[in-house]
């Protein structure tokens, strides 16, 4: 809930620390940001920022598609380094572009204790979802692109799930001997449906180029492939395209076509790789 982490948020507009009152956060300099009753709050600063986020018909794809138990492996690996993480004091996980907060509701899980847990995402149709998903998570609206509304040294843990990842503010946000748990597909993730739907595919460089973008703040510590056979009706097919980038880039009349001639049910590889960084 918002009350759960209201001590480590900052003022999107002049970084000072907020306090809830009566559903509203405000900082000594005045400002004051309203929680929606759907349970989130929206600390985005001004008009100007890099996008819309996920639509509503996406993210009911994806909570669809992460309900069914598709991605558990992916869940369990993090939780697992979550527990290996040496992040025990008991601080903030806070998880940058957490969409419907299924991820981080199974870190916080598997972490037990007090621990409050801040899902952080541009799209309010996704928080909705996150504020609901575990009892101390609080949703906050934010732009993963501009300085994120947490005061320095704030996270003990952040996630990062096929998310923008926002180096010198990870930084900023984690506390000293912090950790960014980083997940991020493969070239052979969803490689069936990549061919048989003609959907984007994943650069072979992309861990390298995470790796270069984020040296100048953080340090890799760890990684794990996680890759697993997923068996797919064309109803989950079709959620796969629905719930990620592919939802912008799709014709739906060729789609239609594509997935009638997937059999049924399909095997298809997931792969990620689970990056550590301190």
């Amino acid at each position: 809930m918002l009350q759960d982490i209201e001590r480590y948020l900052a003022c999107p507009h002049c970084a000072q620390p907020l306090a809830l009152t009566d559903r509203t956060l405000r900082c000594p300099a005045g400002h004051s940001f309203d929680q929606a009753k759907q349970g989130y709050v929206s600390l985005l600063a001004g008009d100007a920022h890099t996008g819309t986020g996920d639509t509503a018909g996406m993210v009911a794809a994806r909570a669809d598609f992460l309900a069914a138990g598709h991605y558990r492996p992916i869940a369990d690996a993090l939780a697992e380094a979550a527990r290996g993480a040496g992040t025990a004091g008991g601080g903030l996980v806070a998880d940058l572009g957490a969409g419907t907060g299924h991820y981080l509701a199974q870190v916080l899980t598997a972490l037990g204790g007090e621990r409050p847990g801040a899902a952080l995402d541009i799209s309010k149709y996704a928080l909705r979802r996150a504020a609901k998903a575990h009892p101390r998570i609080g949703a906050v609206v934010c732009d993963a692109w501009r300085p994120l509304p947490l005061l320095d040294g704030s996270a003990d843990l952040l996630l990062n799930v096929f998310a923008p990842r926002n180096g010198p503010e990870i930084r900023r946000v984690l506390r000293p001997g912090g950790r960014l748990l980083l997940v991020s597909p493969t070239s052979r993730h969803l490689r069936e449906l990549v061919t048989g739907l003609g959907l984007l595919s994943v650069d072979e460089d992309k861990e390298r180029r995470i790796d270069e973008k984020l040296s100048p703040w953080l340090t890799r510590v760890d990684r794990t492939e996680v890759e697993f056979t997923l068996r797919l009706s064309r109803a989950d097919a079709a959620a796969v395209v629905a719930m990620g980038p592919n939802a912008w880039h799709t014709d739906p009349a060729r789609l239609a076509a594509a997935l009638d001639a997937l059999p049924e049910p399909v095997e298809v590889t997931g792969s990620v790789q689970l990056a550590t960084y301190r």
